[in-house]
């Protein structure tokens, strides 16, 4: 991408297409010179209206006149772009052969060609001339844009998000839902948490979530929405209780029936999150069975009506949530700026006071408002301009107007790049778990991120989303071992507000109902299709023009698909719907760059031109020809089992991929010697790629001995995965890595036999800064693991063994090592030892920050399962620095 080369929702695609004039004057079209001389004069022109696009993007009060020219010229700017991109395609301007554009250029000389280049560049003129004779007002003061810098996760990010029993506020909540829930009742008992968005609710449920489920058989934590997918909901349930995956054709009544059976004869615990409706939770309720077991349900939501709905019987609760009192506000509000509220300077004191005034002790309108301000903590100024803002909101009560108000400083607080990326997030419906490499990489597809300073895109989409992570704008939902947020979420609230400006921008367009489509009378840019049922399933009517969308993602069993041939410039296209999308016609999306999708894959899907990302499920199989796929960056997932042996060699061909997935089939019994062959073809594959920097291998209990045995892993890669949940391969012996991998950074493997030989192996990788291992086989209970060797850039380290006192850490070992994740079990039945000893030698990590221990366990009482984690606290307690432990316990056994 060049540099310089963005696409924003304040400028439309005007950075853009000002790349792309660019092109069009570069040195291979420099012999068409009235071509360069009309594409010079329009590019100088667009400029022009491009920096006033740039000046006017954070002015508030725009007269109605300016305002109308501003949206006239984004507009136009996208009508530019589709024209410009049309003409490039046609005379192969993007086409890597330089021969290719040579004879093109002949073609170009020939009369018919040059009448209709002609004809292209003077309707763009036309376009132009009318859009500057319209508005001449270029002068406006000019507003400095912030540049982006490297950015990572703001460290106490993650300590917000992972110990959510400390937040301010929720201690005394949580010892009273706690209290009702523990009690000696018998009967099922519903628990609603009631309150105005953004008080907590959510998390008030996920911190007595966490605390209390170990007491119970089965638990679940499902959201909702305003307009819920009740079946979709009822699957998740299914298979957060632990019965594997269901068919999606099942009938709501089946569904019900499933759940009642799962929980029939189990003490449950179920969170239903954020119930707007009481006809949903007449549904919900009835996969509830009545079994005298002391099971408990939670149920938040901000609708009183509803809360009292759920507790309908005599033993239920409504629990009400309260706004934070002042001290809490306060702890809060500078805990997260300056870590105490004694820290803070003493002319930041007094606006403080009237800032927490107008949050009203709302959390989320005071993590709002101090994530904002802890990006520049000692500018006065930036304080001041927030209070002033704040100070037009009349009275102190906070409505949801006025909490509006607040968020939206923090969005106009952004960078105009930040600000897209931001409104994107709008394409996806409410409470979606969001994949954040995913969300990066259709950023970069729509051109949202360009080069700075030489940077790699990636790079600075992640920084984007760190910062948005940072600021609070967004929620993470999942973190990775480094730390790193792999999930996240958008707060409702936050969504209303990027639901709010896309309808300002013309930004984006969500079609979920037949008045939302009928609606429609512009132009699309982005379509977020979300229709459920076949009486929504008519074609989309003439008024609703969809000739320029960029992004189109479709969601639940969307019958109303739109045909490419009318996307004809769509960069993103994301199905996550159990419908059967028709993709005829794939190879001629010449703007595709990101395509995801897992059902009914085309068979000239690998003729799609340019694609650089493409996600398809595990299950899926590609067509012959993935040879042909060269500019690919990243490919997930790929199945050894079901792809045919010339795709597999055909790997080896995509010499530009840098993220790459395998999955193999769950039946792979059936097949073992022909999947060791295939193995041995996907080693040899992996040796071309070049610049391959990730490589997960996530196939169900397969051993991958022979990947390495006679190819060697990439010296270019940085990552390398082997366990994801269930989905684990092993090595029986760590790989024969070399210091020549000087590029690796993160390991994740199962071992089945650790010796100190492969610890040495992994000691000398010069950039190792994260280790994951499941170093034991569950037969071989007197495997011990001695940790010694220089590690030495290794900052956190983790490892899954039958039992924690088989764990010797020497002196010397790992000395920059700030944390130390340890799983480990307590299953008596299969351990003849005393559990009472932990692992030993803590204290000779001196780097040592935190220690996390998530204990396995089956039968154990509660008196066993604490001597474990004393005997785990007592073995770091004598490290020097005094590191954090924090102790998870889980009742799920399948061997380590």
């Amino acid at each position: 991408m060049v540099a310089g080369i963005m696409v924003t929702a304040s400028t439309g695609a005007m950075n853009s297409l000002l790349g792309k004039l660019a092109t069009l004057m570069g040195e291979e079209f420099a012999k068409l010179k009235n071509l360069r001389k009309e594409v010079k004069l329009m590019r100088d022109e667009l400029s022009s209206m491009k920096d006033a696009l740039e000046r006017l993007a954070d002015v508030d009060d725009l007269d109605p006149q300016t305002k109308r020219w501003r949206n006239t010229l984004r507009e136009l700017s996208y009508d530019i772009e589709d024209i410009i991109d049309d003409f490039m395609q046609k005379i192969g301007a993007n086409h890597r052969n330089s021969s290719f554009v040579r004879k093109t250029i002949r073609r170009v000389k020939t009369s018919i060609f040059r009448h209709q280049i002609a004809s292209q560049i003077e309707e763009i003129k036309k376009l132009v001339h009318e859009t500057s004779n319209r508005h001449k007002r270029y002068d406006l003061k000019k507003v400095i844009l912030p540049s982006s810098n490297d950015v990572s996760i703001d460290p106490r990010v993650k300590t917000l998000y992972e110990n959510t029993a400390n937040l301010v506020g929720v201690e005394g909540p949580v010892n009273d839902l706690v209290n009702r829930l523990e009690d000696k009742e018998n009967q099922l008992k519903v628990v609603s948490i009631v309150g105005f968005g953004g008080l907590g609710k959510t998390t008030l449920a996920n911190v007595v979530y966490n605390k209390i489920k170990v007491e119970f058989d089965r638990c679940a934590f499902v959201p909702v929405s305003q307009k819920p997918d009740i079946p979709k909901l009822l699957r998740s349930l299914l298979h957060q209780l632990g019965s594997g995956p269901s068919s999606h054709d099942f009938e709501l009544n089946v569904l019900l029936d499933k759940l009642r059976e799962r929980l029939k004869n189990k003490r449950y615990l179920i969170i239903i999150d954020d119930i707007w409706d009481v006809d949903a939770w007449g549904v919900i309720k009835c996969a509830f069975p009545e079994n005298d077991l002391c099971s408990r349900v939670i149920a938040t939501t901000r609708i009183q009506n509803v809360a009292k709905t759920c507790c309908s019987k005599p033993c239920d609760y409504v629990l009400s949530m309260k706004p934070l009192r002042d001290e809490e506000s306060r702890q809060l509000f500078f805990g997260r700026i300056f870590d105490s509220e004694e820290a803070c300077p003493q002319q930041f004191k007094d606006i403080s006071v009237e800032i927490l005034k107008k949050c009203d002790g709302l959390p989320l309108a005071i993590i709002s408002i101090s994530g904002l301000l802890a990006t520049d903590s000692s500018n006065l100024d930036e304080w001041e301009y927030v209070r002033n803002s704040l100070g037009f909101m009349h009275g102190t009560k906070l409505t949801l107007e006025g909490m509006r108000q607040i968020l939206n400083l923090s969005y106009k607080d952004l960078p105009c790049q930040l600000k897209t990326c931001f409104l994107y997030l709008g394409m996806y419906p409410e409470d979606y778990a969001i994949e954040r490499s995913e969300l990066e990489r259709q950023w970069i597809a729509e051109g949202f991120v360009s080069k700075e300073h030489g940077q790699d895109v990636e790079k600075i989409a992640r920084s984007y989303f760190n910062e948005l992570v940072n600021r609070s704008l967004i929620q993470p939902a999942k973190f990775d071992s480094k730390g790193s947020a792999t999930e996240c979420k958008v707060h409702d609230m936050m969504l209303d507000l990027i639901l709010l400006k896309s309808a300002e921008e013309n930004f984006l367009t969500i079609v979920d109902g037949p008045q939302a489509v009928t609606e429609l009378d512009y132009k699309v840019h982005r379509l977020s299709l979300r229709l459920n049922d076949a009486s929504n399933a008519s074609m989309l009517p003439s008024n609703i023009s969809i000739s320029q969308v960029r992004s189109v993602m479709i969601f639940r069993d969307s019958w109303n698909v739109p045909s490419l041939s009318k996307l004809k410039f769509v960069r993103v296209l994301f199905v996550d719907s159990h419908t059967t999308v028709k993709l005829t016609g794939l190879a001629k999306l010449f703007q595709l760059r990101y395509l995801a999708i897992h059902r009914n894959i085309p068979s000239d899907i690998v003729h799609v031109p340019h694609l650089l990302h493409l996600n398809i499920g595990s299950n899926s199989k590609l067509p012959d020809g993935i040879s042909n796929m060269k500019s690919l960056l990243s490919l997930s997932a790929f199945n050894i089992e079901i792809n045919s042996l010339d795709n597999i060699k055909g790997l080896g061909e995509l010499t530009s991929i840098r993220t790459l997935t395998l999955t193999s089939d769950e039946h792979y019994n059936d097949y073992r010697a022909e999947t060791m062959r295939r193995i041995d073809v996907i080693g040899s594959a992996l040796t071309k790629l070049s610049r391959l920097e990730s490589l997960y291998l996530y196939h169900r209990s397969i051993s991958m001995d022979r990947l390495f045995a006679s190819f060697p892993p990439p010296r270019s890669l940085r990552r390398l995965e082997t366990c994801q949940g269930d989905q684990c391969c092993w090595f029986s012996r760590v790989p024969n890595f070399t210091k020549e991998h000087h590029n690796l950074r993160e390991l994740n493997l199962k071992v089945l036999d650790l010796h100190k030989a492969d610890i040495g192996i992994l000691a000398e990788l010069p950039s190792l800064a994260i280790l994951e291992l499941k170093a034991s086989n569950p037969y071989r209970d007197e495997q011990t693991v001695v940790i010694c060797g220089r590690f030495p850039v290794l900052k956190c380290f983790g490892l899954a063994l039958n039992r924690a006192c088989n764990l010797t850490f020497q002196a010397g070992a790992m000395p920059m090592l700030q944390r130390l994740m340890l799983t480990f079990s307590i299953s008596k039945d299969r351990l003849n030892m005393d559990e009472g000893s932990g692992p030993s030698g803590i204290e000779n990590l001196p780097a040592l920050e935190k220690v996390s221990a998530y204990i396995m366990y089956y039968q154990e009482t509660e008196s066993e399962r604490r001597s474990a984690e004393s005997a785990l606290r007592s073995a770091v307690s004598i490290h020097p620095r005094n590191p954090c432990v924090e102790v998870y316990f889980s009742q799920r056994f399948t061997g380590i």
